[in-house]
């Protein structure tokens, strides 16, 4: 069978093809004319059921697969596809449905045929097209996209499913008011705490515990070989492996590169310390973990003290955990996540006397400076997190501060400031 006969059969299939169950994502894509939008992130977070989306939000317009063409270039009906035969793709769409207008091309994994950019480009050109790609961080990053598209796209980052998309997937619908009642709030009590031991990855949503480690294990094995050690060539393993699980393994604590370097030269891997700066970029290249540096202006100052790192998803913190006494920790590594979802520029406050605040949260004009914790019922936690606080606000004179707990809700008053304590539920529900 020829390339041209094999499209033809694919898009076929696609036509008759039914819709999967679909998950309804927040992410919102730019659409601008004559720009491409580009969805990259984590492998298996769900980029391929959010074209699906898409085109079922088509369908709800009016607009048929007459016009609409989702194509998984995963298919191994396509393997071996070149550049030079992407033309075939169009071509064999018109004939099947010539003279029909716009056409919104979506293009999942488009990475894996090599030189796809062209084709992509001349698409755009064509002025008749939409176009949606996605990408694993294998070859598609947002920043290498950008350069190969040359200003013809945009970048929005899929993360796994959100505490809200979460509830959305088992069915669960969000409080529409709040205080919500007694009732409602213990049962998103209940998914909270399940939503920092399960994660948001949607293939294991409803998996038993043992079965869920091995796949959720699989997913960053897969993409640390793939999106990392293949495609940077990296041929010391067992040093790269020591950096990710030491990193996943201690989520939304400070990390340094110095300790991780001695700490790989006392176990006998030879390793420089540009190396283990250089893993740890490629790993968050590949979404597997996200760096972020202390709140100060200088670059020296970012750069001699310590950074913390934020697992991909609280499911891969909880599987790299030491033991099953970091709820706090997960808990911080959710709300991070759910920052970055929000577009807020992320880091963390360093204060005289080692006092940390965890996130000093920015977007256009805002500043959010945000304590997480699991209870604030000790006396000494109390005092330190509320502390810490105080000295942010002198910084920050015009920030809002806000105390993120599992269950408590209040307010605590430092000096001219009154500040609101909130369960993580309702931070993660409502912006």
């Amino acid at each position: 069978m020829s390339n041209s006969e094999r499209i033809e059969a694919i898009l076929a299939e696609f036509e008759t093809a039914p819709a999967p169950r679909v998950t309804r994502r927040a992410l919102t894509l730019p659409s601008l004319p004559g720009k491409a939008d580009v969805i990259v992130g984590m492998r298996r977070s769900g980029k391929t059921y959010r074209l699906w989306q898409e085109v079922e939000s088509l369908s709800q317009q009016g607009i048929g697969r007459d016009r609409v063409l989702l194509l998984t270039f995963e298919d191994e009906q396509l393997a071996g596809l070149q550049a030079k035969d992407l033309h075939l793709i169009p071509e064999a769409f018109q004939r099947r449905h010539p003279g029909r207008g716009p056409v919104h091309y979506l293009f999942d994994e488009i990475q894996n045929v090599p030189g796809w950019e062209t084709f992509v480009r001349r698409l755009l050109d064509e002025r008749a097209t939409r176009l949606i790609v996605t990408g694993s961080s294998s070859r598609l990053l947002s920043r290498e996209i950008a350069t190969s598209l040359r200003g013809r796209s945009l970048s929005s980052e899929l993360l796994p499913f959100s505490f809200a998309e979460g509830l959305l997937h088992a069915g669960i619908e969000p409080p529409r008011r709040f205080p919500p009642s007694s009732p409602e709030r213990a049962r998103l009590e209940r998914a909270l705490l399940r939503f920092l031991d399960v994660g948001g990855f949607p293939e294991v949503q409803e998996l038993e515990s043992q079965l869920r480690s091995r796949i959720l294990r699989d997913y960053v094995d897969v993409a640390l070989f793939r999106d990392v050690v293949e495609r940077q060539q990296i041929s010391n393993l067992p040093a790269l492996r020591y950096v990710l699980r030491a990193l996943l393994a201690n989520s939304a604590r400070p990390f340094s590169i110095h300790r991780i370097h001695n700490d790989l030269k006392s176990q006998g891997i030879a390793v420089s310390k540009d190396t283990v700066h250089a893993f740890l970029a490629h790993l968050e290249d590949a979404f597997l973990l996200f760096a972020v540096s202390v709140d100060d202006e200088s670059l020296r100052v970012r750069q001699v003290n310590p950074r913390k790192a934020y697992a991909i998803d609280p499911g891969v913190a909880r599987l790299f955990a030491r033991d099953d006494r970091d709820l706090g920790f997960r808990l911080e590594t959710a709300v991070y996540l759910e920052l970055r979802r929000r577009g807020f520029e992320v880091s963390y406050g360093r204060y005289e006397g080692g006092h940390e605040v965890d996130f000093v949260a920015r977007r256009s004009n805002e500043i959010r400076l945000i304590q997480v914790c699991a209870s604030l019922r000790d006396p000494a936690t109390r005092e330190r997190e509320l502390r810490a606080l105080d000295l942010a606000l002198r910084r920050h004179r015009r920030a809002e501060a806000l105390v993120v707990t599992l269950h408590e809700q209040g307010e605590e008053k430092i000096a001219r400031h009154r500040v609101p304590v909130i369960p993580a539920w309702r931070f993660l529900l409502d912006d």
